[in-house]
């Protein structure tokens, strides 16, 4: 009878969503948060992006992060941005949790990290309190963390849309086998948060005149790793990046760094969620992702992004700071080369 109840369930979402995708929606509408950050004064950027690494330096979150130092002065990064899974193994308490400080700011000391960080919200950050890692009296501890449930960073070249994708993944709601409990505080009612959340993100895209569009999230679409592909993105998220010509979709969970491209449309998809534990050595190989995998390391590392109006080098590196793969993307082309 519960089986039958959690069908229904997911049936009745399933529609809701697919409604809500479909439905004419006018840009102005959007309520998504806008931050504007500025490009160097050639036009160019330069960001690092990590996830799933707050575990109070251990794990190798300490050697991960003197690397980024290392790169991030480098590049001259603008900003970090976090992919989600921010602290672990539950969220924070309160805004008063000493984890904040222990995974955060007594972490990333380097200079050059001394930048703004923008993050999203992982599962596991939805395991605590959720709006304490939302709240601005974080700001007034360590002035780097800003972390919305979605939004937007614009800047002269490159609009990035961040995502709450926590909220989509049924198995949170529906496993009555799953150990975990979730602060869901702001999202319920689901279907509500849902469908204005690919409302506002649909109108978003529509708006945006950004010569590249970048979407960050904290699970995959297309993934090689322990959790694999995200089937609600792949069926409510994924329409809209293809849509709206979306270059490049990045995302944590997975506890490894991926580049993968498609066959059917022109998205690169970049796993970055080697902030801290790794090494889990249960790979998932699919058939269809294996044909257009370009890199897939089961180990701790980071990302870098540097890019102008023209061009875009993505570069992941490993917890010794070392190259491990690197992928151009023009925009003169319109192709990846």
């Amino acid at each position: 009878m519960a089986s039958g109840f959690r069908t229904k369930a997911l049936l009745d979402l399933s529609c809701f969503l697919t409604a809500a995708f479909c439905a004419f929606l006018v840009p102005t509408y959007a309520k998504l948060t806008t931050i504007e950050h500025p490009v160097k004064t050639d036009r160019s950027l330069s960001f690092l992006v990590i996830g799933d690494w707050g575990r109070r330096g251990f794990y190798n979150q300490s050697e991960v992060a003197f690397q980024m130092g290392r790169i991030g002065e480098k590049l001259d990064v603008d900003f970090v941005i976090s992919t989600g899974d921010n602290f672990y193994d539950n969220g924070l308490t309160s805004v008063y949790d000493p984890a904040f400080r222990e995974s955060f700011t007594n972490i990333y000391t380097a200079k050059s990290l001394q930048k703004q960080w923008y993050s999203v919200l992982g599962n596991h950050d939805y395991r605590g309190n959720v709006e304490a890692q939302l709240s601005p009296i974080l700001r007034s501890v360590d002035k780097r963390w800003l972390c919305m449930r979605s939004f937007i960073v614009k800047t002269e070249i490159l609009d990035i849309f961040f995502v709450d994708t926590t909220p989509f993944v049924d198995k949170y709601f529906m496993d009555p086998e799953e150990e975990h409990t979730y602060d869901w505080e702001g999202v319920q009612p689901r279907k509500t948060y849902l469908a204005t959340l690919i409302k506002d993100l649909k109108a978003e895209f529509r708006n945006s005149t950004a010569k590249w569009k970048f979407v960050v999230g904290h699970h995959a679409i297309r993934s090689l790793g322990h959790h694999g592909e995200t089937s609600e993105l792949i069926k409510f998220l994924l329409p809209l990046l293809k849509e709206n010509d979306v270059d490049v979709y990045m995302n944590g969970h997975d506890h490894c760094l991926e580049h993968i491209s498609s066959i059917d449309d022109s998205i690169q998809y970049l796993t970055s969620g080697g902030g801290s534990k790794a090494w889990r050595g249960d790979l998932k190989p699919e058939e269809d992702i294996n044909q257009t995998a370009k890199f897939l390391y089961d180990g701790q590392g980071f990302m870098s992004v540097e890019m102008n109006e023209k061009e875009a080098m993505i570069v992941f590196y490993d917890v010794e700071g070392k190259v491990l793969h690197d992928w151009k993307i023009s925009k003169q082309l319109y192709s990846a080369v």
